[in-house]
């Protein structure tokens, strides 16, 4: 497993974690873990996913299923 440190962080945002840590009965490390797989997990997404949170909010859109058709033949080339 790898490891990280963090430097420069907010005294506020670690009292803020070693709250939030607290209350789900964590150590620091594992909520900051929990939390950073949650983020990623969640980015993880695809364009038509991302489209489709955006415009849930306005309702969504409901799109007709597009008209699928046979190929057309490949051309004769005299051969």
């Amino acid at each position: 497993m790898a490891s990280i440190t963090i430097r420069n962080l907010d005294e506020s945002i670690k009292t803020d974690l070693r709250i939030l840590a607290a209350q789900h009965g964590n150590s620091m490390e594992e909520e900051a873990r929990q939390i950073l797989q949650r983020a990623l997990a969640s980015n993880t997404s695809g364009l038509g996913s991302k489209i489709a949170q955006r415009f849930a909010a306005m309702g969504g859109i409901e799109l007709p299923p597009p008209i699928r058709t046979l190929t057309r033949p490949a051309p004769d080339l005299g051969e």
